[in-house]
């Protein structure tokens, strides 16, 4: 963790090919994936996701540790990222996988949802 950076809650949960941890840096967000989103366990992921009642958020999805991902975890993301650029705020999309990397590329998600690098670039102001 970056020096300054404060990190609070922790949290994970497991279903199936899926877990996802969340914790909160610098008042964002922070969304590790591990494994497949798919039909199957892409429910995991929209809960985590669901900003229901936040004024201004700021997520970061790190998907670094994302093995495999389908339409539906497409869906899930331009579900999240519609909603949070209604609330005012912005999702960030950091360090996807090469296969990942090339879905997102694919249909062109990356092309309006901020797809960073590195997790450290996706928390930068």
């Amino acid at each position: 963790m970056a020096e300054g950076r404060k990190k609070d809650t922790e949290r994970a949960e497991h279903i199936g090919g899926l877990s996802v941890v969340t914790t909160v840096t610098d008042g964002i967000r922070v969304l590790t994936p591990s494994g497949e989103i798919d039909h199957h366990t892409g429910h995991q992921l929209s809960r985590a996701l669901d900003i229901t009642g936040t004024d201004r958020p700021r997520v970061v999805a790190d998907l670094s540790q994302v093995t495999f991902m389908d339409s539906s975890g497409i869906n899930i993301l331009l579900t999240a990222y519609q909603a949070v650029t209604e609330a005012g705020g912005w999702l960030r999309l950091a360090a996807p996988t090469q296969a990942v990397r090339r879905v997102l590329q694919i249909v062109g998600i990356d092309d309006f949802i901020d797809c960073r690098p590195t997790l450290h670039e996706a928390l930068a102001p």
